[in-house]
Protein backbone atom coordinates (compact mmCIF):
# COMPACT_ATOMS: atom_id res chain seq x y z
CA UNK A 1 0.00 0.00 0.00
CA UNK A 2 2.70 2.35 0.71
CA UNK A 3 4.68 1.29 -2.50
CA UNK A 4 1.90 2.36 -4.62
CA UNK A 5 1.39 5.47 -2.80
CA UNK A 6 5.01 6.26 -3.08
CA UNK A 7 5.05 5.54 -7.19
CA UNK A 8 2.27 7.30 -7.20
CA UNK A 9 3.76 10.78 -5.53
CA UNK A 10 6.61 10.03 -7.95
CA UNK A 11 4.53 9.79 -11.18
CA UNK A 12 3.04 13.14 -10.28
CA UNK A 13 6.00 15.16 -9.51
CA UNK A 14 7.65 13.91 -13.06
CA UNK A 15 4.40 15.01 -14.69
CA UNK A 16 4.51 18.30 -12.64
CA UNK A 17 8.29 18.99 -14.12
CA UNK A 18 7.53 17.98 -17.72
CA UNK A 19 4.74 20.40 -17.57
CA UNK A 20 6.73 23.40 -16.48
CA UNK A 21 9.23 22.18 -19.08
CA UNK A 22 7.00 21.92 -22.08
CA UNK A 23 5.43 25.85 -20.91
CA UNK A 24 9.19 27.09 -20.79
CA UNK A 25 10.42 26.33 -24.07
CA UNK A 26 6.87 26.89 -25.50
CA UNK A 27 7.43 31.13 -24.28
CA UNK A 28 10.29 32.97 -26.75
CA UNK A 29 13.80 33.28 -23.91
CA UNK A 30 13.98 36.89 -22.87
CA UNK A 31 17.53 37.69 -22.01
CA UNK A 32 18.80 40.36 -19.25
CA UNK A 33 18.81 43.00 -22.49
CA UNK A 34 15.01 42.95 -23.87
CA UNK A 35 13.78 43.07 -20.11
CA UNK A 36 15.87 46.10 -19.45
CA UNK A 37 14.63 47.53 -22.68
CA UNK A 38 10.78 46.56 -22.31
CA UNK A 39 11.43 47.96 -19.45
CA UNK A 40 11.24 51.93 -20.45
CA UNK A 41 8.52 51.57 -23.01
CA UNK A 42 5.23 51.61 -21.17
CA UNK A 43 3.15 48.60 -21.83
CA UNK A 44 -0.15 49.16 -23.67
CA UNK A 45 -3.37 49.26 -21.78
CA UNK A 46 -5.99 46.99 -22.56
CA UNK A 47 -8.53 48.50 -24.53
CA UNK A 48 -11.40 49.37 -22.67
CA UNK A 49 -15.28 49.09 -23.81
CA UNK A 50 -16.12 52.54 -23.93
CA UNK A 51 -20.00 53.38 -23.95
CA UNK A 52 -21.34 56.19 -26.20
CA UNK A 53 -24.31 57.66 -24.49
CA UNK A 54 -26.59 59.92 -26.39
CA UNK A 55 -28.39 62.48 -26.40
CA UNK A 56 -31.75 61.95 -27.40
CA UNK A 57 -32.47 65.63 -28.97
CA UNK A 58 -36.20 66.76 -29.00
CA UNK A 59 -37.35 66.99 -32.89
CA UNK A 60 -37.11 70.72 -33.75
CA UNK A 61 -39.40 71.99 -36.43
CA UNK A 62 -37.69 72.56 -39.99
CA UNK A 63 -37.31 76.16 -40.64
CA UNK A 64 -39.71 76.51 -44.24
CA UNK A 65 -38.67 76.99 -47.51
CA UNK A 66 -38.45 80.17 -49.55
CA UNK A 67 -41.21 79.25 -51.46
CA UNK A 68 -43.47 78.59 -48.71
CA UNK A 69 -42.42 82.00 -46.61
CA UNK A 70 -43.78 83.93 -50.04
CA UNK A 71 -47.14 81.77 -49.94
CA UNK A 72 -47.15 82.50 -46.56
CA UNK A 73 -46.51 86.27 -46.90
CA UNK A 74 -48.87 86.20 -50.29
CA UNK A 75 -51.65 85.03 -48.05
CA UNK A 76 -51.48 87.34 -45.21
CA UNK A 77 -51.10 90.40 -47.33
CA UNK A 78 -54.28 89.08 -48.84
CA UNK A 79 -55.79 89.45 -45.63
CA UNK A 80 -54.52 93.00 -45.18
CA UNK A 81 -51.91 91.61 -42.24
CA UNK A 82 -48.72 91.92 -44.23
CA UNK A 83 -47.42 94.89 -46.25
CA UNK A 84 -44.43 94.57 -48.94
CA UNK A 85 -43.18 91.87 -51.44
CA UNK A 86 -43.08 88.54 -50.47
CA UNK A 87 -39.56 88.43 -50.77
CA UNK A 88 -39.34 84.14 -48.99
CA UNK A 89 -37.63 86.00 -45.68
CA UNK A 90 -38.81 85.26 -42.36
CA UNK A 91 -38.53 88.91 -41.36
CA UNK A 92 -39.56 90.79 -38.44
CA UNK A 93 -42.24 92.15 -40.58
CA UNK A 94 -43.56 89.20 -41.28
CA UNK A 95 -43.54 87.77 -37.53
CA UNK A 96 -45.55 91.10 -36.78
CA UNK A 97 -48.19 89.90 -39.47
CA UNK A 98 -48.52 86.44 -38.01
CA UNK A 99 -48.49 87.61 -34.74
CA UNK A 100 -51.35 90.14 -35.67
CA UNK A 101 -53.14 87.66 -37.85
CA UNK A 102 -53.12 85.23 -34.96
CA UNK A 103 -54.43 87.48 -32.75
CA UNK A 104 -57.41 88.35 -34.72
CA UNK A 105 -58.25 85.02 -35.18
CA UNK A 106 -58.33 83.56 -31.40
CA UNK A 107 -54.90 81.94 -31.68
CA UNK A 108 -52.07 82.33 -29.46
CA UNK A 109 -50.24 85.02 -30.81
CA UNK A 110 -46.30 83.79 -31.06
CA UNK A 111 -46.39 84.86 -34.30
CA UNK A 112 -44.79 81.48 -35.30
CA UNK A 113 -45.93 78.70 -37.85
CA UNK A 114 -48.56 76.14 -36.68
CA UNK A 115 -51.09 73.82 -37.90
CA UNK A 116 -53.90 75.80 -36.96
CA UNK A 117 -52.29 79.33 -38.01
CA UNK A 118 -51.90 77.65 -41.68
CA UNK A 119 -55.55 76.64 -41.58
CA UNK A 120 -56.62 79.66 -41.32
CA UNK A 121 -55.18 81.32 -43.46
CA UNK A 122 -56.38 78.38 -46.09
CA UNK A 123 -52.42 76.78 -46.18
CA UNK A 124 -53.52 74.42 -44.05
CA UNK A 125 -54.87 71.09 -43.71
CA UNK A 126 -58.37 70.60 -43.17
CA UNK A 127 -57.76 68.52 -39.84
CA UNK A 128 -54.96 70.40 -38.78
CA UNK A 129 -55.23 70.55 -34.85
CA UNK A 130 -58.09 68.03 -34.86
CA UNK A 131 -57.53 65.15 -32.55
CA UNK A 132 -57.07 61.95 -33.69
CA UNK A 133 -60.15 59.87 -34.20
CA UNK A 134 -61.72 58.03 -32.05
CA UNK A 135 -63.24 54.62 -32.39
CA UNK A 136 -66.88 54.74 -32.38
CA UNK A 137 -68.44 53.08 -29.74
CA UNK A 138 -72.04 52.02 -29.91
CA UNK A 139 -74.49 52.86 -27.63
CA UNK A 140 -75.10 50.52 -24.75
CA UNK A 141 -78.77 49.33 -24.43
CA UNK A 142 -79.88 46.96 -22.84
CA UNK A 143 -81.15 43.75 -25.16
CA UNK A 144 -84.31 42.90 -24.71
CA UNK A 145 -85.41 40.88 -21.91
CA UNK A 146 -85.59 37.24 -23.25
CA UNK A 147 -89.50 36.54 -23.04
CA UNK A 148 -90.11 33.06 -21.89
CA UNK A 149 -92.64 31.20 -23.83
CA UNK A 150 -96.23 31.25 -21.83
CA UNK A 151 -96.52 28.09 -19.96
CA UNK A 152 -99.10 25.61 -21.02
CA UNK A 153 -102.27 25.55 -19.48
CA UNK A 154 -102.62 22.72 -17.34
CA UNK A 155 -104.85 19.83 -18.61
CA UNK A 156 -106.90 17.81 -17.42
CA UNK A 157 -106.04 14.31 -15.86
CA UNK A 158 -107.26 11.26 -16.53
CA UNK A 159 -106.63 8.41 -19.35
CA UNK A 160 -108.76 10.43 -21.95
CA UNK A 161 -106.05 13.54 -21.61
CA UNK A 162 -103.87 13.75 -24.59
CA UNK A 163 -99.97 14.06 -23.20
CA UNK A 164 -98.37 16.74 -25.59
CA UNK A 165 -94.95 17.15 -25.57
CA UNK A 166 -94.65 20.68 -24.26
CA UNK A 167 -96.36 19.52 -21.40
CA UNK A 168 -93.57 16.79 -20.53
CA UNK A 169 -90.88 19.12 -21.51
CA UNK A 170 -91.79 21.77 -18.85
CA UNK A 171 -92.47 19.11 -16.46
CA UNK A 172 -89.50 17.90 -16.35
CA UNK A 173 -87.91 21.92 -15.94
CA UNK A 174 -89.97 22.59 -13.03
CA UNK A 175 -88.86 19.45 -10.87
CA UNK A 176 -85.55 20.78 -8.41
CA UNK A 177 -82.98 18.45 -8.10
CA UNK A 178 -81.86 18.30 -4.09
CA UNK A 179 -78.71 19.96 -3.37
CA UNK A 180 -75.87 18.37 -1.02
Amino acid sequence: MRMKRAIRAVAFAAGCVALCACAASARPSQSASSTASSASIPAKKPASKRRHHYVRRQPMQKAPAPDRISEIQSALARNGYYQGNANGKWDSSTVAAMQKFQSDHGLDATGKLDALSLQKLGLGSDIAGVSAPRPITPTTTAPPATQMPPAPKPQPSGPAAPVSSNATASASLSVAKPQR
